[in-house]
């Protein structure tokens, strides 16, 4: 029967080649891009869950007022922390990385390092190679590193106890660790600094929020009671204070102020579905891209199998007459449904096949698209495809199946068949459906192409043509006064450079925000500001304008000692039209505001402008220990000698140990939005998928159904009808069909896109325009592929379907 089975279909296919490449081709590009989005799935998915302890492990976030969600904690809490019996062990860290270089005698590696207390291992118990996880961070002198670092430093030698330089310090390695996979912490080194460094100072700060915190409770059931406590905990000692130095009430202060909330985030869902992007160093997952991506793939392996049914249906009544052959001779109705699943099967394991060649052969593409490192082997990666091929077997095999066994066997012979209308409708239903699938596809990539136009082409509020931002790392001084005249000759020695336009530095970086943020009072009004502490020369520099008042000058000693500026934005919170000359509690200091800058964007053109706070370094000292860019502009003429003459003076003056490193701040600002650039560029590919996936089912369609019509054709012209109303005749049903999908379309798309616009601080409208041009190209890619197929049908030799009659 097997071998009956394999010969039919090697006759089918030789005998309908183009129709079955065309079939195999679509499905293979429709499981193709479920793939993709598998992959990106499974990756996304798979982090943290190697952790154990994932499932107790909680961040403790904090929710300031409207916007201001954060993932930083104060140190004296520790003291209460222990006071809980919920809680099993609590840890204080980074929820960033250091950046910097560690050595062993002539080697030096620059590698990703994480502070943290001593305990970090038992919240993320990685795999040790060498050495005892339980004490691998005992004391300061201490660290641990990664098996990879391990390896270039030390080669083949043990590294456990070997004596290694960082920052001035000398540390011994307690143990070589391994990651097993992916996690929100994965630091090539882990030191325990952090008591030393930043907490012991902060004892007794309720107002510094400036430290990582993970709980571990011995019962996640237990979150709630946990987190009410820690709310207890800020209102009694922190909000009560703040109220009593306010001389209000508790009521009236927190009717002014609001009050603190805690957000406790567990480990084992925070990848995905964090409330801030700065929780853990290794950043969330968009889960709103994630879900896009699997809804996306999965519409087209939709439109895929829906080609393939249509495709199986039309070219039923080649088969028909096979059949009904077969239902004479004694084959029952489940025998045939079985042989057109098993040439099902046979189809979709090839395209399955051709599928993987297209994935492994795209695959680097597609890493360097999401930034990852994607790859398809693992086992259950290999159990997904199975249920892949299962389930496309199931839908697209068993309906063609099922229809082609209910031909009644005295029509069929009869050949009436041909004439029949069965299974007409069918089709159409699934044409329309393929129409709308396109539509919406077409309507969505140009809606995505204007967002991401008005992005990339929106005023900015400030010009970074030609200015380079380079990281500054300051002088290690426990003086800030001392930090900052260090800057200064730097700036000094940086001016002589020829070329060399313009030098500020600054306690933030564009593109990524400052670096502390403060609150300030005015008429019982709290305003939550960046802290933009800059040099003089800054906002000429990048040109953002002002708009009222006067720019902090050199020439004004005040400027050095009690003055502000603020931004627009600021300036609306305060409730003030014109700030100018008012005078604000900027952290217990007064401080007379000067002038009002034009709104900028700090974060890129998709994030809100938040309110800002400029003054001097030297107005807020204490500023300059967070002094870490330094902005050169540079003239355009012979700009890469000029850059080339900055960096040789950087490295021989300023940092012999550090590389140069530097950006320009218009590309910093461009990979704010690359996420949303390769969102279109993804969306536009799969467009292109979907098109030529219609295209083919389209063609093969009207090809079946003008065939089917050829007799009729003949006939007509035989009467005398001439080509333009063949034409018209031919292509007409596709017109219609075409027009009801793209309506059918309209709503969903505009919906959804609606919905993906609302994650933009700063958008478009959805105007009418998108439409209109998605169901122009739709029916002129229609008309197309139908009229050069007709208009074939039309030259043919009359006498061929006529002779018999």
């Amino acid at each position: 029967m097997l071998k009956n089975w394999i010969k039919i279909f090697t006759y089918q296919v030789r005998h309908n080649l183009f129709f079955t490449v065309l079939n195999t081709l679509g499905l293979s590009l429709g499981i193709s891009g479920l793939i993709f989005a598998m992959l990106y799935w499974n990756d996304e998915q798979s982090y943290n869950r190697w952790n154990p302890e994932k499932d107790k492990v909680y961040q403790v976030l904090n929710d300031m007022g409207p916007d201001m969600i954060w993932s930083t904690n104060v140190y004296p809490l520790a003291r209460f922390l222990d006071k809980m019996p919920e809680i099993d062990e609590y840890v204080y860290l980074n929820t960033w990385y250091y950046d910097e270089i560690v050595s062993y005698g002539v080697k030096k590696e620059k590698i990703k390092i994480l502070d943290s207390q001593k305990n970090f291992f038992s919240f993320f118990p990685f795999e040790f190679v060498s050495g005892n996880i339980a004490n691998a961070l005992p004391d300061s002198g201490s660290i641990a590193i990664s098996e990879d670092v391990a390896q270039r430093l030390f080669g083949t030698v043990d590294a456990v106890g070997k004596e290694v330089r960082y920052s001035g310090r000398k540390l011994v390695v307690r143990g070589v660790y391994k990651i097993p996979g992916n996690s929100s912490f994965k630091p090539q080194a882990v030191t325990n600094l952090i008591y030393e460094t930043r907490l012991k100072e902060n004892q007794d700060s309720w107002g510094n929020f400036n430290f990582g915190l993970l709980l571990k409770l011995k019962n996640p059931d237990d979150a709630e009671n946990v987190k009410k406590k820690i709310e207890q905990v800020f209102l009694d000692n922190r909000t009560k204070k703040y109220a009593k130095d306010e001389g209000l009430s508790l009521e009236d202060y927190i009717k002014k102020n609001g009050t603190q909330k805690v957000i406790l985030e567990s480990l084992a869902t925070t990848r995905l579905h964090s409330i801030t992007a700065d929780s853990y160093p290794e950043g969330r997952g968009n889960y709103r891209f994630l879900l896009i991506m699997m809804g996306l793939s999965v519409l087209i392996l939709v439109l895929s199998i829906v080609n393939y049914v249509n495709l199986a249906t039309a070219n039923a009544i080649k088969r028909a007459k096979e059949v009904g052959v077969r239902k004479v001779l004694g084959a029952a109705k489940g025998n045939i449904v079985a042989q057109f699943i098993f040439e099902t099967a046979v189809i979709t394991f090839s395209a399955l096949l051709l599928s993987l060649v297209i994935v492994e052969l795209a695959l680097p593409y597609y890493n360097s698209f999401l930034n990852k490192n994607l790859s398809m082997a693992n086992m259950a990666f290999y159990w997904q495809l199975l249920l892949i091929f299962l389930i496309v077997i199931a839908v697209a095999g068993v309906f063609p199946a099922v229809y082609l066994s209910n031909f009644e066997t005295l029509k069929v012979l009869r050949g009436n068949f041909s004439r029949s209308k069965s299974g007409v409708w069918v089709r159409n239903a699934m044409l329309v459906l393929q129409f709308a699938i396109a539509a919406f596809f077409v309507i969505g990539s140009y809606i995505i192409y204007q967002q991401v136009y008005y992005m990339t082409t929106k005023d900015l509020g400030l010009n970074g043509d030609q200015v380079i931002a380079i990281n500054y790392r300051k002088a290690d001084s426990p003086d800030a006064k001392v930090i900052f005249s260090r800057y200064e000759a730097v700036k000094q020695q940086l001016q002589k450079i020829k070329g060399v336009e313009a030098v500020s530095g600054a306690a933030f970086k564009l593109g990524d925000g400052a670096s502390s943020s403060s609150s300030f009072n005015y008429n019982n009004k709290n305003v939550q500001g960046q802290n933009m502490a800059v040099d003089f020369e800054f906002l000429d520099m990048m040109g953002i304008k002002l708009a009222r008042g006067r720019k902090l000058s050199e020439k004004s000693a005040i400027d050095t000692v009690e003055t502000m500026m603020v931004n627009q934005t600021a300036a609306r919170m305060m409730g003030e039209k014109n700030p100018v000359g008012k005078v604000v509690n900027w952290n217990d200091k007064k401080l007379r505001i000067v002038g009002v800058t034009s709104d900028f964007h700090m974060y890129g053109p998709q994030a809100q402008i938040p309110p800002m706070s400029f003054f001097h370094f030297k107005t807020v000292d204490w500023m300059s220990y967070n002094m870490n860019t330094v902005y050169v502009k540079v003239s355009s003429e012979n700009m890469e000698q000029t850059i080339a003459d900055i960096e040789k003076f950087w490295n021989t003056k300023v940092d012999t140990e550090y590389p140069f490193e530097y950006d320009f701040v218009n590309k910093v600002f461009a990979r704010t939005y690359q996420d949303i650039v390769s969102q279109r560029n993804l969306f536009a590919l799969l467009n292109l998928v979907v098109i030529s996936i219609a295209i083919f089912g389209l063609f093969a369609l009207a090809s079946f159904s003008i065939q089917r019509r050829m007799k009729e054709i003949a006939i007509r012209k035989t009467l005398g009808a001439d080509t333009s109303s063949l034409l018209s005749a031919l292509s007409r049903q596709y017109v219609v069909f075409c027009t009801i999908g793209f309506i059918i379309a309209v709503f969903p798309a505009w919906y959804l896109l609606d919905k993906w616009l609302q994650d933009f601080a700063f958008r478009i409208d959805i105007s009418v325009w998108p439409f209109i041009v998605g169901f122009v190209l739709l029916m002129l890619l229609t008309l197309c592929v139908v009229l050069l197929r007709a208009y074939a049908a039309t030259r043919v030799h009359i006498v061929k379907y006529l002779k018999y009659e």
